[in-house]
């Protein structure tokens, strides 16, 4: 029996990424989800051919009682990690980085490049390469990332809507 053909490829789980999550399976998966100065890392095992994504809103955190994925360095490290309990070898590990976008993208020290920052940081430091990145400027995004594969889909907006949020339509029909 021949394949199917993967333009009508529907036998795939999708996962809506909140800020402040992280989400990783072997399962075929499509992770979207919609940033602004916020930054989505997708990490992908070229071996085992899957991967996952944390979503997070600020830099870091240095206070163990707010440690939470809603800060970048605590939701990468936290995605590396999963990933390499799993059985990934770091050596097989590819990163891409998205969002950091910010209306004041002419400023130096804004939150989004800050979030930028800290991810190219931990992901140089931890010896992941970063193949792919789109990263700053004044748009939103809304990104659909392939787990099995590291494709990515960008699509940057001039501002977000509630429609660019999930289930991706307004209430009430219009």
């Amino acid at each position: 029996m021949d394949s199917p053909d993967p333009q009508y490829e529907i036998d795939r789980f999708q996962y809506y990424l909140k800020p402040g999550y992280i989400f990783f399976s072997k399962e075929p998966t499509l992770i979207s989800t919609v940033m602004g100065a916020a930054v989505t890392v997708c990490l992908w095992d070229r071996d085992k051919h899957y991967g996952g994504a944390s979503h997070f809103l600020y830099p870091k955190t240095l206070e163990k009682g707010r440690a939470t994925t809603f800060y970048g360095n605590v939701a990468i490290l936290t995605l590396i990690r999963l990933l390499i309990e799993d059985g990934s070898e770091k050596t097989s590990l590819e990163a891409q980085i998205f969002g950091g976008g910010d209306r004041d993208s002419l400023l130096e020290d804004t939150l989004g490049m800050q979030n930028i920052l800290v991810a190219r940081k931990i992901l140089s430091r931890k010896g992941i390469p970063v193949t792919s990145e789109d990263v700053g400027g004044a748009k939103g995004r809304k990104l659909v990332f392939k787990s099995d594969s590291g494709e990515v889909m960008i699509l940057k907006v001039g501002r977000l809507r509630q429609e660019d949020w999930p289930p991706y339509h307004l209430k009430g029909g219009r």
